[in-house]
């Protein structure tokens, strides 16, 4: 009770205040028009790199604001504006368990808590392509065969593992046009990898789509999207702005760039090992969107997993025992052992 009075107070101290709204993500911006996707409007709602590294780290148990300025290493007032905007969106809620508003703490949601395959499919990822002693010391603990487990991406049919290949896409109910709002925010020039973080698990990941172009580059190339041209049909996106986000992406890894034309020189861009294995996020980050950030038209697109030639539904599942894994039937814990081993190399 004495909880809910608090929260009371504080809806009626911000009422007359401005606040965030939920479907205009911006201080001051203009529209483009884009293919209607819940990727897309996945990002648009959790898709900056210091909103993914926040809740990354609410994730893993930091709750107050001094924790949370501590773990990400942003500053006061990027962090409080996109507390202010993880909650506007449901993403996160704000609590006050001694009472006192000037102290306020931060939890997941529902909504949030929903994200969970797409934390686990991000650190597969990066165990797979990155070698940190952070990263490594994570271990993941099954309660439902108490063994420490890998994630894996499984179709809910057929309980083969997911892969791109085997994978088809047409319009869903909801396939249209969308107007998507363009992004002015104040950015810093400085790498996400760059930041010093206590927790550095999805840096990488981060650093790959915490940009807005370079996601949905690597969604299309799922598509089957190659050459510039047709990346630049789909995309609003400026020339300058493209050429630099495929020589990116190329530099990362996650494209191969093959010459097919010598005069001009143009390539096709074929998704490498390394952005294939980025389909399982992909599909949990498409899959969170059709849920929570939907226009109420259904899912945009429809995947189709050849291997059943059933309709995709992913589920992330232990390796051990091959059964689903949710954010409340797994325990995290650290291998100090394994942390110590990587420190003295």
């Amino acid at each position: 009770m004495k909880e809910e009075i608090i929260q009371f107070c504080y809806r009626m101290r911000v009422r007359n205040n401005k606040k965030p709204n939920p479907n205009v993500q911006v201080k001051s911006a203009s529209v483009m028009e884009t293919r209607a996707s819940s990727i897309n409007r996945a990002l648009d709602q959790v898709g900056d790199r210091w909103s993914l590294l926040i809740i990354g780290d609410v994730l893993w148990g930091m709750h107050s604001f001094g924790e949370l300025l501590a773990a990400t290493g942003i500053s006061r007032g990027v962090l409080a504006d996109r507390l202010k905007w993880l909650e506007s969106i449901d993403c996160l809620q704000r609590r006050f368990p001694d009472g006192n508003l000037r102290r306020p703490s931060y939890h997941m949601t529902r909504k949030s808590v929903d994200m969970y395959d797409i934390a686990l499919t991000s650190l597969y990822w990066e165990r797979k392509f990155f070698q940190q002693p952070e990263i490594d010391a994570i271990e993941l603990v099954h309660q439902g065969c108490d063994k420490i487990f890998q994630p894996l991406m499984a179709c809910r049919h057929c309980d083969k593992e997911i892969l791109a290949s085997d994978v088809v896409f047409k319009d869903g109910p909801g396939a249209r046009r969308d107007l998507r709002q363009m992004k002015v925010r104040r950015r810093s020039s400085k790498s996400i990898r760059d930041v010093p973080t206590e927790r550095p698990v999805y840096k990488n990941l981060i650093h790959l789509i915490g940009d807005r172009w370079t996601a949905n580059l690597i969604a299309l190339a799922y598509h089957g999207f190659k050459r510039f041209d047709g990346f630049h049909a789909e995309l609003p996106i400026a020339t300058n702005v493209l050429t630099d986000r495929l020589r990116f992406l190329t530099a990362e890894g996650i494209f191969l760039a093959v010459p097919y034309s010598e005069r001009p020189l143009r390539f096709d861009y074929h998704l490498s090992e390394k952005g294939l294995a980025l389909f399982p996020f992909f599909v949990a980050l498409l899959q969170w969107g059709d849920k929570w950030c939907g226009d109420g038209s259904g899912p945009p697109m429809l995947l189709t997993h050849t291997a059943c030639n059933h309709h995709l539904v992913g589920e992330v599942r232990c390796d051990q025992c091959h059964e689903h894994v949710t954010a409340h039937t797994v325990k995290q814990q650290q291998s100090d052992s394994k942390l110590k081993v990587k420190k003295d190399d």
